[in-house]
């Protein structure tokens, strides 16, 4: 059998098909073949040519029972999961075959927030203070020692779905019941004031190889308000930024990561200090990966196939301008009628890169999670100023016409969400 790799892989929205491409294309320059597992009822023209499986990805057995099967046809030497939650799956197929990467139990530092919090803690690292919302009345407890607001979200979640800001007893009132029975699902935080940063990071062999620090331009929990942006911050750091980047190390290490990508999130507090908020094993979401291969030169994804695949490969990223990246988004909601395409937007003066996810005839929705966007683009300028100073003149230049949508299929579905790819 050929050297092989196996990508799990959900085609939903476009938002994946550059990450997957780049994986397949530094495979095969490896001389490696690309299997790829795909959502049951699936289908990815990018994948055309490739050996093809399905399995209910929402589904753990199922998941290992198709990597069982695949295992038995290929020799797969790494698994590469480009979702959030298929990197604790992915874990254990590896496990179940002996295939190196990431272990369950280095995945659930990465996964669940409960052992990633404890364990970034031992690590000598703060975090934001937390409870387990087992009854109404611990979260009311907490929520008088922490103070209002406190955050209610999904200990494995993701990209902000069915998460809440609490701002009061009438609040949590609410939203204990749309918790309902799930309430084990959850745990609840303090709301940490200050300014957001994230920290995309390659490590080779316990090593970090590349680690790109970049300040959010708007709070996460407030998508529905505006849309998400982020600068690089390369040129000129404060110590308390170089804190962070440092403070990434010690918890990639102490999560026990050796050779992958993460995407991991801090806050920088008014008096200096920094607070860890997770990490999530795979590259940043939405358009991080396409504003760091737009300002550095390498594609996170590609680059994560390429450290794991060959010994000898070493990382080389150019510095370049701030680079800036911002959704696209909408409060025009139904049928689409008219929307500005990708070229538009990229014949504006420092835009180089967008990707527009609706095109005449989908239905917008009110978005349900921070990711449920219509596309994005990425720009360059000269500091974090002036590249939110090219955020608005993008979002005046692009533009949304709808009508109400008819009730029928697809009317509903989340903003990111695309009938294209389902079988």
């Amino acid at each position: 059998m050929n050297r092989s790799i196996l990508v799990v892989y959900r085609p939903a929205a476009g938002r994946y098909a550059a990450q997957f491409r780049s994986v397949v294309t530094a495979a095969a320059g490896l001389g490696v073949a690309t299997v790829v597992l795909l959502p049951t009822g699936w289908q990815a023209p990018e994948a055309e040519g490739l050996a093809q499986y399905h399995a209910d990805l929402d589904d753990p057995a199922a998941v290992r029972a198709a990597v069982d099967g695949i295992v038995a046809e290929h020799r797969v030497e790494r698994i590469f999961p480009l979702f959030e939650g298929d990197v604790l799956p992915a874990a254990r197929a590896r496990r179940d075959h002996g295939i190196p990467g990431l272990t369950p139990g280095q995945a659930l530092n990465f996964r669940d927030k409960n052992v990633m919090h404890r364990r970034a803690e031992e690590l000598g690292v703060r975090v934001a203070r937390s409870c387990r919302p087992d009854t109404i009345g611990a979260v009311e407890e907490f929520a008088a020692r922490a103070g209002y607001p406190v955050v209610v979200k999904p200990y494995a979640g993701w990209a902000c779905g069915r998460t809440y800001r609490v701002d009061g007893p009438d609040a949590l009132a609410r939203v204990w019941d749309e918790m309902g029975d799930d309430r084990h699902e959850y745990r609840v935080e303090e709301f940490v004031h200050g300014t957001e940063y994230h920290v995309d990071s390659l490590f080779k062999d316990g090593e970090p190889v590349f680690a790109q620090l970049s300040r959010y331009t708007y709070s996460i929990l407030e998508y529905r308000d505006e849309p998400g942006g982020t600068v690089s911050r390369k040129h000129g750091l404060s110590p308390a930024e170089q804190r962070i980047l440092d403070l990434n190390t010690v918890v990639l290490r102490g999560f026990g990561l050796s050779t992958g990508v993460v995407h991991a999130e801090f806050f920088l507090l008014d008096d200096g200090d920094v607070v860890f908020g997770e990490a999530g094993a795979r590259a940043g979401g939405g358009s991080i990966v396409p504003a760091i291969e737009a300002g550095r030169g390498i594609n996170l994804a590609g680059e994560w196939c390429r450290l794991e695949l060959d010994p000898a490969h070493r990382t080389e990223a150019r510095l370049g301008p701030e680079i800036g990246t911002e959704y696209l988004a909408s409060d025009r909601y139904g049928l689409v009628t008219a929307i500005t395409g990708p070229d538009e937007l990229t014949s504006l003066d420092k835009v180089l890169d967008a990707d527009v996810w609706k095109t005449v005839g989908d239905v917008i929705a009110p978005p349900t999670a921070s990711n449920d966007v219509l596309g994005w683009y990425v720009c360059e300028g000269t500091d974090f100023e002036d590249v939110r100073a090219r955020f608005k003149t993008v979002r005046d230049a692009f533009r949304v016409e709808t009508v109400p949508a008819a009730p029928g299929p697809g009317v509903g579905e989340p903003v990111g969400a695309a009938a294209d790819g389902r079988a």
